[in-house]
C-alpha cells in the first residue's frame, strides 16, 4: 500500500508569461533606458563645454604650480595652485571632523540605538541633511564669529562643511553596517567576544569598503560648495597656509571672483577651474571606487 508519502514530489513550475505581460516588461524597459539617455545628453553636453574651453588652462604646467600673485586680470599668466591647495585643506579637514563622529553616530544607531536617544540623533542627521550649504555657513558664521569672535579663515569654511558631510558619512555607514548579516554577529557572541570587540573586529570591517566609498563621495560632495567659502572666508591671490587666519582661495571661489572679471583671461580661469573641479572630484570617484573593489577583493 502506498501513501502520498511515498509518491515523488514535483518541482514548482513557473507559470507560462503572457504575451501582453512581455510587452508591458519591454515598454517599460524602453521608457526606463530612454529617461537615462535623456538625463545623460545635458550631463555629456556640459562636460564637453567645460573641457573644450577649460583645456587650454589646465594643460599648462604653470596651471598647477602658480598662483595669481601679482597677475593683472588681463593677463593669461600665473594658475590655480594656491586654489587647489585652499579646497583640498578645507575638505580635508572637514573629513578629519566629520568621518568618526560620522562612523561613531552610525554604530550607535545601527548597534545600540533604542529609545529617545537613538530617535532624536536619527532626526537630527534627516535636519541635516536637508540643511542648505548657505543656512550652514551663516550658522557658522553666527556662532563661530559673530559669538566666540574667531576670524574668517579656511577652518570656518570647514566647519560649515562638516555639516554638510555628516548626514552623508552616517547614512552610507549606517546602510552599510546593516548590510552585515547577523550571524556574523551571534557567531561571535557565540565565541564568548563581547559586543564592542565583535564592532571593532568584526563588524566594521566587513563593513569598510562600502564605508569608504561613502567617505570619499561625501568629500567630494562638499568640494564645490560654494556659499560656504562666500560667507566665511575672503579671496586671496596668493596661498595661505594658516587655516585658522587670513584669506584663503579655493576653486569655487576663485570661480566666483573672476565672473567680476570682464576680460578674456578671467573667463579663461572660470572654465580652467571649474574643468579642475571636476577632474579633482572624477579622480575621488575612481578612488572610491578602487577601494571598494581592493577591500572587497582582500576580504
Amino acid at each position: 500500500m502506498t501513501t502520498t508519502l511515498d509518491k515523488p514530489v514535483k518541482a514548482p513550475t513557473f507559470r507560462h508569461v503572457s504575451p501582453a505581460r512581455r510587452i508591458r516588461n519591454n515598454v517599460a524597459t524602453a521608457v526606463v533606458w530612454g529617461c537615462f539617455l535623456i538625463a545623460l545628453v545635458p550631463l555629456l553636453w556640459v562636460l564637453f563645454v567645460v573641457a573644450q574651453k577649460g583645456i587650454d588652462a589646465v594643460a599648462s604646467l604653470d596651471w598647477w604650480t602658480k598662483s595669481q600673485k601679482g597677475v593683472l586680470p588681463d593677463q593669461t599668466d600665473g594658475g590655480v595652485y594656491h586654489a587647489i591647495y585652499g579646497t583640498l585643506v578645507q575638505s580635508a579637514i572637514a573629513a578629519v571632523i566629520a568621518v568618526p563622529l560620522g562612523i561613531m553616530a552610525a554604530v550607535y544607531l545601527v548597534e545600540y540605538g533604542r529609545g529617545w536617544l537613538a530617535k532624536t540623533t536619527t532626526f537630527m542627521v534627516d535636519i541635516l541633511a536637508g540643511v542648505p550649504s548657505i543656512v550652514a555657513a551663516l550658522f557658522v558664521f553666527a556662532f563661530w564669529i559673530g559669538t566666540f569672535g574667531f576670524p574668517q579663515s579656511a577652518f570656518a569654511v570647514s566647519l560649515a562643511l562638516v555639516l554638510l558631510m555628516l548626514p552623508v558619512v552616517v547614512r552610507s555607514s549606517e546602510e552599510m553596517l546593516k548590510l552585515v548579516p547577523d550571524e556574523l554577529r551571534e557567531a561571535s557572541y557565540a565565541l564568548g567576544i563581547p559586543k564592542w570587540k565583535t564592532i571593532v573586529r568584526i563588524v566594521v570591517p566587513t563593513a569598510a569598503p562600502g564605508m569608504i566609498s561613502g567617505m570619499l563621495l561625501a568629500v567630494a560632495r562638499v568640494m564645490g560648495e560654494t556659499a560656504p567659502v562666500l560667507v566665511l572666508v575672503g579671496y586671496s591671490k596668493s596661498i595661505n597656509f594658516d587655516v585658522t587666519n587670513g584669506n584663503m582661495a579655493s576653486l569655487p571661489l576663485l570661480m566666483y571672483q573672476e565672473l567680476a572679471n570682464p576680460e578674456a583671461a578671467g573667463r579663461a580661469r572660470v572654465w580652467g577651474a571649474a574643468l579642475t573641479l571636476i577632474l579633482i572630484i572624477a579622480l575621488l570617484y575612481l578612488a572610491a571606487a578602487a577601494v571598494n573593489k581592493l577591500l572587497t577583493r582582500n576580504r
